[in-house]
């Protein structure tokens, strides 16, 4: 599987969005805000914790967030750059 696609199952396992699969979430779709899927600062904190805790990603600067948590396709990258599991 993909690293996008695992993202997704991920994002929406971490974050109890239920009812939605994989194939809901537009991997360029904007994460927080008005558009894509919404999510706020607490969502944020739960991804931070996903990348911890899946591929070994700390974030040292939480503004470094932002540009990650953009999309699942700036997500994706990012992990693939800096993972350690």
């Amino acid at each position: 599987m993909e690293l996008t696609e695992t993202l997704k199952a991920q994002i929406i396992e971490a974050l109890n969005l239920d009812g939605m699969t994989p194939e809901d979430i537009d991997s360029s779709a904007p994460l927080f805000g008005d558009e894509g899927l919404g999510l706020d600062s607490i969502d944020a904190l739960e991804l931070i914790l996903l990348m911890e805790k899946n591929y070994g990603i700390k974030l040292k600067n939480p503004a470094e967030g932002k540009e990650i948590f953009k999309s699942v396709e700036t997500m994706a990258s990012y992990i693939e750059k800096n993972r350690t599991k």
